[in-house]
């Protein structure tokens, strides 16, 4: 396992800086479809599956307490945007990032603006949560995401500041933790500039919202 120390929540941002961005600047050139969103979200518990080629994580999101992230997050299964998109950031006994690249590392952009933080709405980043990933700047989210693997509360709000805002929780996995706990135990590398890259590929085959 990997210490974490002071500066520990900066370790969801240093890959090329762009953990919020699902990408650089000039994005892959991929368009996205234009799903329909409910007209109030707020009043939902949406379910997302992320078929991955090493099972299947089934995710419930709480758009009561965070209903811009999870707007922000279905919007983005609904447009297949995560589909053979990968968990490209291992970390064992931390989290399994993923959301902004492909296989081959190569980055996927969203045109979407980012999301505001709403790390504030009391839910804690403990194991089996997912949250969303951003740069220093607690207003960057964008795309990519992380699953807790142990209780994180370092990362967990305590103050309206640069360094206080933590990381917005969104939901939570309630099918596949032993499929994460999987991911979380591949072999992993660097790829240029990015550290703690699965050796092989964690691919998500496909995201979709489960139909109730």
């Amino acid at each position: 396992m990997r210490r974490c120390g002071t500066n520990a929540a900066l370790v969801l941002s240093t890959t090329l800086a762009l953990a919020c961005s699902g990408g650089d600047t000039e994005g892959d050139g991929e368009s996205q479809g234009q799903p329909r969103l409910p007209p109030d979200i707020g009043d939902m518990t949406p379910t997302i599956v992320l078929e991955t080629n090493l099972g299947r994580i089934v995710a419930e999101l709480d758009a009561g307490e965070a209903p811009k992230a999870v707007e922000n997050i279905v919007y983005h299964v609904e447009a297949g945007y995560y589909d053979e998109l990968t968990f490209h950031r291992v970390i064992p006994g931390f989290m399994i990032q993923g959301g902004g690249f492909r296989s081959d590392m190569g980055p996927r952009q969203s045109e979407r603006p980012n999301v505001p933080n709403e790390a504030n709405n009391g839910l804690k980043n403990t194991r089996g949560t997912l949250a969303m990933a951003r740069t220093n700047d607690p207003h960057s989210a964008s795309t990519q995401f992380f699953i807790n693997l142990a209780d994180n509360a370092f990362l967990d709000h305590t103050a309206p500041t640069p360094e206080g805002w933590g990381y917005t929780v969104f939901g939570h996995v309630v099918e596949g933790m032993d499929v994460v706990d999987a991911i979380a135990a591949v072999q992993t590398g660097t790829v240029g500039r990015n550290e703690d890259v699965p050796v092989e590929a964690v691919v998500i085959e496909r995201a979709y919202v489960q139909e109730e």
